[in-house]
């Protein structure tokens, strides 16, 4: 018989600081990967474009890019359903350096072509960016340290857009370079940035067994897993998109039109508010929702999602409210609807479907529901912006910002609750429970 006392001990302190060395490493790379991503999708969101020689359109040229860009997000999206949750781990770094060049030319045909024939352009550079971000999940998912991950990965879903806007202005208004040019040239600003991060990024370890034991291993999906997964989830995953629609709606609307709601809070001269006021949200946000790093069960994290998505529909809700009584400034007021929007956009993005996934009994990834989730919320945010622009046309950009804000919290709040009657079979099955992060015993 073996000598007990001869067996090799677990070095969990080599464990705890592997993990961590992971937690910095790869995190830090996700982050710089989508951060530098966004200066090739969201600079000319900075910009008015105003004046435009050859523009003769009811429709005004901003919208027309908008709509053009969302068009070629929203294919991607579909496209993505498959091809981002068929993908096999050696494939993804190629792709991802490939897709964000392709945009990256795009912007420059975009510079070099007359309107109006130009917005099409923003069509081919929203088509490959749309799988980015399911390509950079991919390396994190599946792993007892994925919620801190994404974590770090959401601070650039939030701050990148801000960021970038900023130096766009910056570009615009210091540099002098013009309108059409410039999401070129910020483009070609972070672009360094984009292939040293996405390079080490291709680095991420594989999930070890112990992240499989806690979160079930993640495959690449055939179409029959696929069907399997959402006759399992059907009604409760139903009520997660159309939630998502609003949010994904509320939020492109927002970022989008960021410059032009200051303008009408009277900040339009103050590019910096961009930046500031997103830290602000992405440190309220990730500080909340850091809590459920802790949370070993996967199906009482499933519920804590939800439930913080039912909490940033009721934010909304009421900041609203108290900014029409005059009670907060308008800086104040966007930052609160910002602050409830992502407290119950960011789940969706990484958090929420990464334990729905280890929830069920099916074979899969994250990546194709988030993926299935994306399509529909893409698809939402053109019709609001077809909406706004032909229904609406004599509604300025912050009324109509207040009325989409109570749309978007009541829809949180009701489709939430039924979700999570729909999802309580879930507790039947076999959730595996993940150990806690920040202890390897």
């Amino acid at each position: 018989m073996e000598n007990i006392s001869n067996r090799k001990a677990p070095n969990y302190s080599k464990d705890f600081i592997s993990e961590q060395l992971l937690l910095l490493f790869s995190g830090i790379a996700a982050f710089s990967t989508y951060f530098c991503m966004y200066a090739f999708r969201k600079p000319f969101a900075a910009a008015s474009y105003s004046d435009i020689p050859g523009w003769e359109f009811i429709l005004d040229f901003k919208t027309a890019l908008i709509i053009s860009q969302l068009l070629g997000y929203t294919f991607s999206k579909v496209i993505g359903i498959k091809v981002v949750s068929e993908l096999r781990p050696l494939q993804r770094g190629r792709l991802l350096l490939a897709l964000v060049l392709a945009s990256h030319l795009a912007l420059v045909a975009f510079a070099i072509t007359p309107a109006p024939y130009n917005v099409a352009m923003l069509f081919l550079n929203g088509l490959p960016l749309g799988m980015v971000w399911g390509l950079v999940f991919s390396y994190l998912e599946g792993r007892r340290l994925t919620e801190a991950l994404g974590a770090i990965l959401c601070v650039s879903l939030i701050v990148s857009s801000g960021a970038v806007k900023a130096v766009a202005a910056y570009l615009l208004l210091e540099w002098k370079i013009p309108e059409l040019w410039m999401p070129a040239a910020a483009g070609l600003l972070f672009l360094p940035g984009l292939l040293v991060s996405t390079l080490a990024l291709s680095r991420t370890p594989q999930p070890s067994q112990a992240d499989i034991s806690a979160r079930k291993k993640r495959t690449p999906m055939t179409d029959e897993m696929r069907n399997r997964f959402l006759n399992e989830t059907h009604f409760g995953l139903l009520a997660l998109i159309l939630t998502y629609v609003f949010l994904t709606a509320f939020r492109d609307f927002t970022d989008n039109f960021a410059a032009e709601l200051w303008q009408a809070l009277g900040y339009g001269e103050t590019p910096h508010i961009f930046l500031t006021s997103s830290l602000l949200v992405a440190l309220v946000v990730l500080g909340s929702l850091a809590l459920l790093i802790f949370v070993r069960n996967n199906y009482r994290a499933l519920q804590l999602n939800q439930l913080f998505v039912a909490i940033g529909g009721a934010t909304c809700i009421t900041a609203t409210l108290v900014f029409e009584t005059g009670s907060i400034t308008g800086a104040t007021w966007m930052i609160a609807i910002n602050v409830g929007l992502y407290i119950g956009y960011v789940p969706f993005n990484c958090l929420l479907f990464e334990r729905l996934v280890a929830c069920t009994k099916s074979l899969g990834n994250a990546g194709f529901v988030i993926y299935l989730a994306d399509s529909s919320g893409y698809i939402g945010s053109i019709g609001v912006m077809l909406y706004k622009t032909f229904a609406q046309p004599n509604l300025n950009w912050l009324q109509f910002t207040q009325q989409f804000s109570y749309a978007t919290g009541f829809a949180c709040i009701l489709l939430m609750l039924f979700s999570l009657i729909s999802f309580r079979r879930l507790r039947r099955n076999h959730c595996p429970r993940s150990e806690l992060v920040t202890s390897p015993v």
